[in-house]
C-alpha cells in the first residue's frame, strides 16, 4: 500500500522530536539516527512508496531533517559540555571586547611619565567662572588678551558677584590657582591636569573641543632649566631617546618670561616637506605643541603664594596635537581622531 506525504511528515516530526529528547553522547546520535539502519536512513527508505509526484516535495522534506541531525551532531563533536564530559584544563574562549580610544590611550601614558616623577594627577571644571581661566591668571576683564582665546560663553544671565560668567574652559590653567587653594597656598606644588577645553577653532591642527595637560610646579628655586629639563624628559619618554624639543619667546599673560614649545614633525622627520612638497601638518619642520614659561607672580598672588618666596612654573599642550608627533602615526589631519570612522580608530 503506497504511502502518504501526510504519513512521512508525521514520521519526521516524531523523529525531530526523539532527536531533540535524545543523548548528546556523539556515538549515541550518529548510531541511532545515521548509522546503516538509523532514523534517516529508514525514513529514506519510504520514498519508494510514495506516488512520484510526491517524491520531490518529501525528498526535499528528509533532506533537510538529515542537515538537522548533521548540524546536531557536529555541535556534539565541539562541545565537550554537550558530548558529556569537560575538560577544565582547557584555556577559555576570549570574549570580544572593544578597546580604549587613542586619545585616552595618550591620557593614560602621559599621567604615567609625570607620575614617575613626582607629579600628582588631578583634575578641575571644565564648565568654570572665567575668574578662573582668565582674572586670576593676570588677563582682567576687557583685555584684550582675552579675545585669542576664542572661548565659549556658556547664555546663563545669572553672574557671580566676584568670579563673573561661566565659560567653557579654553585651556587647563584655570586649574593653577584651583590647585594652589586646594593645597591652601602651601608649597610645593607638583600638578598635572588633564581635562576638556573648548575653543572656536577648527581645521587639521584644531577641534572645537581637545584635550589639554597642565603642568604646574611652585616650590622655592624653581628656574627655567628646570622647566626645560621637564620639557626634555616628556619628549624622550614619549616620543623616543632621539626626540628634539625647542622653546621659543612667546608671550602669555600668565607667565614670564614666556614660551612657545616645539617638537620635532614626525610626518617629515623635521626636513619641512614630504614628496617634494611642504607638510601639510607642520609646514616647518617644527610642530607646536603649546604654551609654557615661568609663573607669573599676580598669578601666585591671586593663589596667595608670596613670590618673593616661591617661584614655578608651568606648561599647558594639547593632548590631540602632541599624540600626532607620534613616530609611525603619519596623521595628517587632527580631525580624524573625532570622525567616528571605526576603519580609521580600528587600528589604533
Amino acid at each position: 500500500m503506497a504511502g502518504t506525504l501526510d504519513q512521512l511528515q508525521e514520521k519526521i516530526a516524531s523523529a525531530k522530536n526523539a532527536l531533540q529528547k535524545s543523548a548528546s553522547n556523539v556515538a549515541e546520535l550518529e548510531k541511532q539516527f545515521l548509522a546503516k539502519h538509523g532514523t534517516v536512513n529508514t525514513l529514506m527508505a519510504e520514498l519508494k512508496t510514495l506516488a512520484p509526484e510526491l517524491r520531490k516535495e518529501a525528498g526535499q522534506l528528509l533532506n533537510a531533517f538529515r542537515q538537522e541531525v548533521e548540524h546536531v551532531v557536529a555541535g556534539a563533536k565541539t562541545s565537550p559540555a554537550r558530548a558529556g564530559w569537560t575538560d577544565f584544563t582547557m584555556p577559555g574562549i576570549k570574549p570580544n571586547t572593544d578597546h580604549v580610544h587613542p586619545v585616552s590611550q595618550a591620557m593614560d601614558e602621559i599621567t604615567r611619565i609625570f607620575e614617575r616623577i613626582g607629579f600628582i594627577r588631578v583634575r578641575y571644571p571644565e564648565v568654570d567662572w572665567e575668574w578662573y581661566p582668565f582674572d586670576s591668571l593676570n588677563m582682567p576683564k576687557d583685555h584684550p588678551a582675552r579675545d585669542e582665546w576664542e572661548t565659549f560663553v556658556i547664555d546663563d544671565p545669572f553672574r557671580h558677584f566676584k568670579l563673573g560668567k561661566m565659560v567653557l574652559t579654553p585651556h587647563t590653567s584655570n586649574g593653577q590657582v584651583r590647585e594652589m587653594e586646594r593645597l591652601k597656598s602651601t608649597p610645593p606644588i607638583r600638578m598635572i591636569n588633564i581635562a576638556r577645553c573648548y575653543r572656536r577653532q577648527a581645521d587639521v591642527t584644531h577641534t572645537e573641543m581637545f584635550h589639554q595637560f597642565e603642568g604646574l610646579v611652585v616650590d622655592k628655586g624653581i628656574t627655567i632649566q628646570h622647566l626645560k629639563g621637564t620639557i626634555d624628559h616628556f619628549a624622550r619618554e614619549f616620543y623616543g631617546p632621539k626626540a628634539k624639543s625647542r622653546i621659543r619667546p612667546f608671550h602669555f599673560m600668565f607667565t614670564e618670561p614666556s614660551f612657545e614649545v616645539d617638537f620635532s614633525c614626525t610626518i617629515c622627520d623635521g626636513t619641512g616637506r614630504v614628496n617634494g612638497e611642504k607638510c601639510r601638518f607642520c609646514k616647518s619642520g617644527w610642530h607646536e605643541v603649546g604654551g609654557a614659561g615661568m609663573v607669573h607672580p599676580n598669578v601666585l598672588k591671586a593663589g596667595n603664594i608670596d613670590p618673593e618666596k616661591y617661584t614655578g612654573f608651568a606648561f599647558g599642550w594639547g593632548i590631540e596635537r602632541t599624540y600626532t608627533l607620534r613616530k609611525g602615526l603619519k596623521l595628517d589631519d587632527i580631525r580624524l581622531l573625532y570622525s567616528g570612522d571605526m576603519r580609521f580608530l580600528e587600528q589604533f
